[in-house]
């Protein structure tokens, strides 16, 4: 007997380009501190994450690139709506500019 199976996509890389970078943001509580739990609608997002791609860098006016100030597996903070949302492979990611960046956290 013959089987068919599905074959696993390999796991999709997204590069940002320019000065973009691509950011896991990290998880909510999902209780107060008096132990209420919180629906979706009423928690606020998170603005700190992890790095996990960056672009190229910005195209400078001589044609040079600039180099980014953050790499992948930093841990950051940013403004809180910054970028935009994407969805890849059931993850949610936030598409960032560097310039929305306003620390790293050690």
């Amino acid at each position: 007997m013959v089987t068919a199976t599905k074959k696993k996509a390999p796991p999709m890389k997204l590069q940002p380009l320019g000065d973009r970078v691509v950011v896991e943001r990290d998880e909510t509580e999902e209780r107060t501190s008096g132990g209420i739990l919180l629906p979706d609608t009423a928690k606020e997002k998170p603005a700190r994450g992890t790095v996990i791609s960056v672009g190229n860098g910005r195209l400078l006016d001589d044609g040079r690139r600039s180099a980014l100030q953050v790499k992948s597996g930093d841990k950051v903070i940013f403004t809180s709506y910054a970028g935009e949302t994407i969805k890849v492979d059931d993850l949610e990611y936030l598409l960032i500019a560097e310039d929305s960046i306003l620390a790293v956290v050690d």
